[in-house]
């Protein structure tokens, strides 16, 4: 028969060892509340990324349009064709003090209305480039209101050729589209395009 009865050192030396086991115990169960703590840390910092993204998202994305190239002859000169109703102009622009000459005459001897010059200034008005460019214009073709839109759609093509930044301005005005709007023909039966001859009962 086997003595099971142990010993003072026995029982010190088991002591010590369930001494020793739950401290070892107490470091994995610290780790394992680390990553706990780590993951409930994490919840908290994606929602507080998340509205930045989504701010980020939510904006509209910004698409840069390539500016286009500068287009000026050996003399430093922008050249473009101006067209409205019958009328034709050719114009020229380059840097100066803001002189302008339509068929060899000043605008102001040319373009006696002020209505009229009003117009062909439209496009320096709006780009803020008044006082900075002068004009070499000749124009054939229609009266003078016709001539005078045919001025300003050339100056306007002229200027956003030279200033290729000042396209979007002028095509937002609208400046670069040539208005198609045109004289309506004659119909038979009519004394013009819609009026009629005087009606006689008898």
């Amino acid at each position: 028969m086997s003595d099971k009865r142990q010993s003072l050192s026995d029982l010190k030396k088991i002591t010590e060892a369930a001494a020793a086991e739950p401290a070892v115990e107490a470091t994995p169960a610290a780790e394992a509340e680390a990553p706990t703590e780590a993951v409930a840390d994490a919840p908290a910092e994606a929602a507080a990324e998340a509205p930045a993204e989504t701010v980020e998202e939510a904006a509209p994305p910004v698409i840069e349009i390539p500016l286009r190239e500068q287009e000026i002859d050996d003399l430093g000169r922008a050249y473009a064709t101006g067209r409205r109703k019958d009328a034709v102009a050719r114009v020229w622009l380059k840097p100066g003090k803001g002189k302008i000459v339509v068929n060899g005459r000043d605008q102001s001897i040319y373009f006696a209305r002020p209505t009229l010059r009003l117009v062909i200034n439209q496009p320096f008005d709006i780009s803020d480039r008044k006082g900075q460019y002068d004009i070499f214009a000749t124009v054939k073709g229609g009266g003078l209101s016709g001539q005078a839109g045919a001025v300003k759609h050339g100056i306007s093509q002229a200027l956003s050729r030279y200033e290729p930044a000042l396209r979007g301005t002028m095509k937002a005005a609208g400046f670069l589209t040539r208005d198609s709007r045109v004289v309506e023909r004659k119909k038979y039966g009519r004394a013009k395009a819609r009026k009629s001859f005087q009606f006689s009962k008898r």
